[in-house]
């Protein structure tokens, strides 16, 4: 008799995915898709066939189910792969199981602010004082601040570095089709001809540091530049990326 295989067909892990967030302002369905495929045409490498996720939680109601599916449909055609709905209401997550999508939670936390915290109970009365008074203990040290995550090869095509809670430094070059992503800032010391995207959790203090720039695509709290966008005097000089007033701006470092 065979011994039994106890061994796993296949091995899940949850990591740490580039996917774009299509914020829905307007529900235009036909101007979302040109917009859409406008970009899919001036970024073909960047956006076609990426993993878009569509959130409705910008609109004052949630469309009906065939509103959404003819917009799905669009986004398709257009040249990108809707593969989820951002997290929302009730409504929302019928919607998506109607549409059979899945739902994301994680993107919510960048556009909209948490719920209010409950109210704490009131402190407890504090006991009458002893006649003889107890040495107080020494204050607990502050909470170090994370490090911020180093890497020291370069960053080759098809790798995604993500540094969580911290800045990012990479000591070499980010290869074309490379993606590095922080929730701090980046710090590049070499060529940087892939992705970066600093600020990752909201973040509209972090920047973007290189010594060489050539990047395909570079962000900041969500707000984005593709290398089109960018003007040809920057392009492969040192450059620094920052926002202002929700703007991206991008300057040469003297």
């Amino acid at each position: 008799m065979a011994a039994n295989d106890y061994e796993q067909a296949g091995e899940l892990k949850i990591g740490q995915v580039g996917i774009a967030n299509l914020r829905i302002r307007n529900l235009d369905v036909d101007q979302l898709v040109r917009e859409m495929r406008e970009r899919v045409e001036r970024a073909p490498k960047l956006f076609g066939r990426a993993a878009v996720i569509v959130d409705f939680g910008g609109l004052a109601k949630i469309p009906d189910v065939d509103t959404a599916r003819a917009l799905i449909e669009g986004l398709r055609g257009a040249g990108v792969l809707p593969v989820a709905l951002a997290y929302g209401t009730r409504d929302n997550d019928a919607l998506a199981e109607a549409l059979g999508l899945p739902v994301l939670a994680k993107f919510r936390a960048q556009y909209e602010r948490s719920e209010p915290a409950p109210a704490a109970p009131p402190p407890a009365r504090e006991p009458a004082p002893a006649p003889r008074a107890a040495a107080r203990p020494a204050p607990a040290p502050d909470k170090p601040r994370a490090p911020g995550r180093m890497q020291k090869a370069a960053v080759r095509s098809g790798q995604q570095l993500y540094a969580e809670g911290c800045d990012l430094t990479v000591l070499s070059t980010v290869g074309a089709g490379a993606e590095v992503i922080s929730d701090g800032s980046i710090h590049v010391y070499g060529s940087l001809r892939g992705r970066a995207l600093a600020g990752a959790q909201g973040n509209t203090d972090a920047r973007i540091f290189c010594r060489e720039f050539h990047a395909e695509l570079v962000a900041i709290a969500g707000h984005y530049k593709v290398l089109d966008d960018i003007p040809e005097s920057l392009r492969g000089k040192a450059v620094q990326v920052w926002l202002d007033n929700g703007q991206l701006k991008l300057a040469a470092l003297d």
